[in-house]
């Protein structure tokens, strides 16, 4: 089993953390990790772009000129793509982007993920992160604490006053477990993550 050290939010160690071998020492399958990433991605995009096509466009519905004798290539409408206010050619349309990620995939992405931070000693796990308001300086003491810059804080619960608290920190991000995704676990150097959640993890994907 892995062992990481647990530490409190002022960044003293207090004691270790053994983690479940499945999860944060499974094999990374840098595949499934690509694969799950892009569909995320993906997933995020609104898809509502669009612009008209000379169809749609208004205008153009008399001949410019005369088909011969001007000099002057034909047309025959001002709404073709090569004039100035015509149609877009291939013009972009609504479209869903969505694409769908088998469940086996996912949960071998996100062991790959959680091991992946593990096998850096990129792991923090912390007591608690209990705060009476948001305070600003006390994350920020903390990541000084853990020197972490790009971090991303993942709680058991919604935590408010966490999330407030950090959420004006650049390269900070804070989520619950059950927002917790392979994309936000990678793009950030440093993991912290408290008592509780490496629990409700290793229930999920024990």
């Amino acid at each position: 089993m892995p062992t990481v050290g647990l530490f409190n939010k002022e960044g003293q160690k207090v004691g270790d953390v053994q983690l479940a071998e499945s999860v944060f020492a499974a094999p990374i399958n840098t595949d499934a990790m690509h694969q799950v990433v892009v569909a995320l991605l993906a997933n995020k995009r609104q898809g509502t772009q669009s612009a008209k096509t000379r169809a749609e466009v208004s205008g153009g519905g008399i001949k410019p000129w005369r088909q011969k004798g001007t000099g002057r290539a034909r047309q025959g409408s001002t709404r073709s793509p090569q004039w100035i206010h015509g149609g877009i050619v291939f013009a972009p349309k609504p479209r869903d982007y969505r694409q769908s990620i088998p469940k086996t995939m996912r949960r071998v992405a996100m062991k790959s993920a959680l091991s992946s931070k593990v096998a850096d000693n990129n792991v923090i796990v912390v007591e608690s992160l209990e705060l009476s308001a948001p305070k600003t300086k006390e994350i920020v003491a903390m990541l000084n604490a853990f020197e972490a810059k790009k971090t991303l804080i993942v709680t058991a619960e919604s935590n408010e006053n966490v999330f407030k608290s950090a959420r004006n920190i650049e390269g900070v991000t804070v989520l619950p477990v059950n927002n917790l995704n392979v994309y936000d676990i990678l793009k950030y150097e440093k993991f912290i993550v408290t008592k509780d959640a490496v629990s409700k993890i290793e229930e999920v994907y024990a």
